[in-house]
């Protein structure tokens, strides 16, 4: 059923639970995929207006922000792997996550708000429980749901995968998991694990 069938003035609890089981469902279809371990970092951007239908930035809803983010951090948190949720291009496209992700890393002072991070990000901020903000990160593993540009945050080398899960309400959902660069050359002799 599509999201927007259900847009009003506020959404309606039906389909804030459709995100979020739709967000969980993703998050643990990438965790399986990219065979992602505890303490490795998953980076996700979201766009909630594209997830409702409709044009970047036009449209952040709180609401699904935080439906979406329930939905990601219940999955990741239970297997002890860190979220960093991506801000939107008014904040450079900033992390937050856990203070404990990224210890040592140099934090940046900005509170992610709904017009200025994006209801994604700013759902994250509030519902983590040591939240920090950093420019950069390199994650291990990523999902972009509404095609919001992930890829500056993720480690080399990306390796994109085929989701069974393709779609967040009208937003297309793109994943991708990381390896370790290849070096050497005709003599080298690769780690089949780490493929």
């Amino acid at each position: 059923m599509q999201i927007k069938e259900f847009i009003y003035d506020k959404l309606e609890n039906k389909a804030l639970a459709l995100l979020e089981q739709d967000a969980a469902a993703a998050a643990a279809e990438l965790c399986e995929k990219a065979r992602l371990s505890a303490g490795q970092i998953v980076v996700v951007g979201c766009s909630t207006s594209r997830i409702l239908g409709k044009s970047f930035g036009s449209f952040s809803h709180p609401d699904a922000g935080e439906a979406v983010f329930r939905g990601i951090y219940g999955v990741l948190k239970e297997k002890g792997i860190f979220l960093a949720a991506q801000c939107c291009e008014h904040l450079n496209r900033a992390i937050v996550t856990e203070c404990e992700a990224v210890s040592g890393a140099e934090v940046v002072n900005v509170v992610p708000q709904v017009k200025a991070g994006g209801s994604f990000a700013t759902a994250a901020y509030h519902g983590l429980a040591h939240p920090v903000v950093l420019e950069e990160i390199r994650a291990d593993a990523g999902l972009d749901i509404g095609g919001t540009m992930i890829g500056m945050h993720l480690k080399k080398v990306a390796v994109p995968l085929t989701m069974e899960h393709q779609k967040i309400g009208d937003a297309i959902l793109l994943a991708a998991r990381t390896r370790p660069r290849f070096i050497g050359g005709v003599r080298a002799v690769y780690d089949e694990t780490m493929l």
